[in-house]
């Protein structure tokens, strides 16, 4: 079976439902209808203080590539559940509406919408699925990422996830979204190709266990790549590995050439380091830097440092590429208005014990102190007079693009500009404060009326 690509195949990335769902609006010739969703996150996971908006350029390239294919609608056709009429729709669908979003590397919080769509209610409703699975991995591994930048306190971090995230796609998004968060590079050389992102590795223990000697394989690495070469000690006896590189490290430097760093993978990295620090720098070596691998997260960087550690950089897989302590976020895609009759757009809103929404067409205003730092958010309807800067700007217009996407340099720049302006409370990584979002009285207000209304659509 011949692979096909996600922008041939993106009209069948959804849910089943979001599809009979659109069957049953067009018969009952809801199509016209118009409807806004808010996608946001309900509640943030245990000790993340903040979230970090990653994914938006996908959504943008799916939102420009979705249709439904011949060979879709073929397959839509066997399922026995949809009509002639609805599919020959679907075979020209085109996604027409408006969408107003965060850009990558925003703060946000719980309840904020990150996007906004409007469009007709088929329309509205087939993005779903996408959308939510895009904004869940990418933000949750922005988030998991910036954390382990904040523990390393400037100290470089690199991506070496590849290897467990899961699959193909989820290893891409993570070297991406780890960058914006602050990563310095990734192991990831596809990722590299495709996003523009430095691509960094050393040496694996086989490649070492390969050669007679340990010095045997130090030396023979040196001399394919003299001056990007560092050095895993650790295979066998750590000290012993560590006088094998410095004698490569001195006679590259007699070369005019340089180590750039040696590898601690396993054992007490905060003693090994003091130890390789130590011998380095008696050795002339002080430049060489001590990079740290081996099942590290930002817990685990902010207790070595805490302990003294000599290490320069680190190397974070597993726990990072997979969020480990928190590996979803609990990010859904509500109605908000729909139009009656008339076209006239009406609040609506969801009561259920717990899921609760707010109703409305809303913006997300973040007010600022005179130093540029956070004080508050406010979430509130739009157009409504408040304080503060909106953060939704205007991606789509008519199913138009209207949106100039950054390079990724700039939503990285953008990502660590808007988490240097949140509070350092707000970022501990164990209970941090709670980030204030207010709900403007005229919100509160269309909540309050709604409710009650909205319950007597349930009287027999």
């Amino acid at each position: 079976m011949m692979k096909q690509g996600l922008s041939e195949e993106s009209g069948l990335l959804l849910d089943l439902y979001e599809l009979t769902m659109a069957q049953g609006y067009w018969r009952a010739k809801k199509h016209e209808q118009f409807a806004s969703f808010d996608l946001f996150v309900r509640q943030l996971p245990r000790n993340r203080g903040y979230l970090i908006n990653a994914g938006l350029e996908d959504i943008l390239d799916y939102i420009e590539n979705l249709s439904f294919s011949s060979q879709d609608i073929a397959y839509l056709k066997k399922q026995d559940l949809f009509t002639d009429d609805f599919l020959n729709y679907l075979s020209k669908f085109k996604f027409s509406g408006d969408i107003w979003a965060m850009p990558e590397g925003e703060v946000f919080f719980a309840n904020e919408p990150i996007i906004r769509t409007t469009a007709n209610i088929i329309e509205a409703q087939i993005l779903e699925s996408f959308f939510l699975n895009t904004v869940n991995l990418q933000s949750m591994i922005a988030t998991k990422a910036s954390r382990v930048v904040l523990a390393a306190g400037g100290r470089k971090v690199f991506d070496f996830s590849l290897r467990r995230t899961h699959g193909k796609d989820a290893a891409l998004k993570v070297a991406r979204s780890s960058y914006i968060a602050g990563f310095a590079g990734t192991s990831n050389v596809l990722a590299g190709k495709i996003y523009g992102i430095p691509v960094v590795g050393t040496m694996a223990h086989s490649y070492v266990m390969c050669f007679k000697k340990e010095s045997d394989s130090f030396a023979s690495y040196a001399e394919c790549f003299p001056n990007n070469t560092t050095l895993l000690v650790d295979t066998y006896d750590t000290k012993k590995g560590i006088e094998a590189a410095i004698k490569v490290g001195l006679k590259l430097k007699e070369q005019g050439n340089q180590l750039l760093g040696v590898r601690l993978d396993s054992g007490n990295l905060v003693a090994q380091s003091k130890m390789a620090r130590k011998m380095l720098d008696k050795a002339g070596l002080s430049s060489v830097k001590i990079f740290a691998s081996g099942n590290l997260d930002e817990y685990k960087i902010y207790e070595l440092l805490k302990k003294g550690t000599k290490i320069d950089n680190f190397g974070v897989g597993t726990k990072m590429g997979v969020s480990l302590d928190a590996p979803f976020l609990d990010v859904i895609y509500k109605i908000s208005e729909v139009t009656d009759r008339q076209g006239n757009f009406l609040p609506t809103m969801k009561l259920s014990q717990a899921k609760t929404t707010l109703p409305g067409r809303k913006q997300v205003y973040r007010v600022y102190d005179s130093r540029g730092k956070f004080i508050r958010d406010i979430l509130a309807l739009e157009g409504e007079k408040t304080d503060g800067l909106p953060l939704l700007k205007e991606v789509v217009r008519k199913g138009k693009i209207i949106y100039t996407k950054p390079i990724l340099n700039k939503i990285r720049e953008f990502a660590q500009d808007s988490l240097s302006a949140l509070g350092e409370k707000y970022k501990r990584l164990v209970r941090p404060a709670a980030y204030p979002v207010v709900v403007s009285r005229q919100l509160k207000r269309l909540a309050r009326h709604l409710t009650s209304e909205v319950k007597k659509r349930q009287v027999l």
